[in-house]
C-alpha cells in the first residue's frame, strides 16, 4: 500500500519502466470543465519523460459509495482513490496514454476495497 498518497513510487509499468507520481491538486471539475467531478492531478515522472494525469472521480458516484460504506466524502478520501487508480494505471497500462481519465463505479471501488483492506492490517 502507499504510505504517502502525495508522493510514491509506482511499477514497474509494462515496459519495466518505474515512476515517481506527485500530487500536483485537487479540485472540482465545474469550476475547470462543466464536470459534476472531483478531479486530481498528478506528475508522473521516469526521471526521462515528465507526464500530467488527471484522474476525475464523478461526483455521484462519491455519494453513492459514502453513502453506501459509510465513508466520509473528504479531500483524503478522493485523492487516496485517485492515487491507487493511477498506481493500477502505470503497472497494467491501461488508459496511460490520456491525460484525463475518468474512473468508473468499479474503479472506485477496487480502489475503496484496496483502502478498506490496508486500513484492517
Amino acid at each position: 500500500m502507499i504510505d504517502n498518497f502525495r508522493e510514491f513510487q509506482a511499477g514497474p509499468d509494462p515496459f519495466g519502466l518505474n515512476w515517481r507520481v506527485t500530487f500536483v491538486w485537487q479540485q472540482t471539475g465545474i469550476s475547470i470543465r462543466h464536470s459534476d467531478s472531483v478531479d486530481v492531478k498528478f506528475v508522473i515522472d521516469d526521471g526521462e519523460v515528465k507526464e500530467e494525469k488527471v484522474i476525475a472521480l464523478m461526483h455521484p458516484l462519491l455519494l453513492k459509495m459514502s453513502q453506501r460504506t459509510g465513508q466520509r466524502l473528504s479531500d483524503a478520501w478522493c485523492m487516496k482513490l485517485a492515487a491507487l487508480h493511477l498506481k493500477r494505471m502505470i503497472e497494467t497500462g491501461e488508459d496511460l496514454e490520456k491525460t484525463l481519465v475518468t474512473m468508473s463505479e468499479q474503479d472506485m471501488e477496487a480502489a475503496d476495497n484496496a483502502l478498506r483492506s490496508a486500513a484492517a492490517v
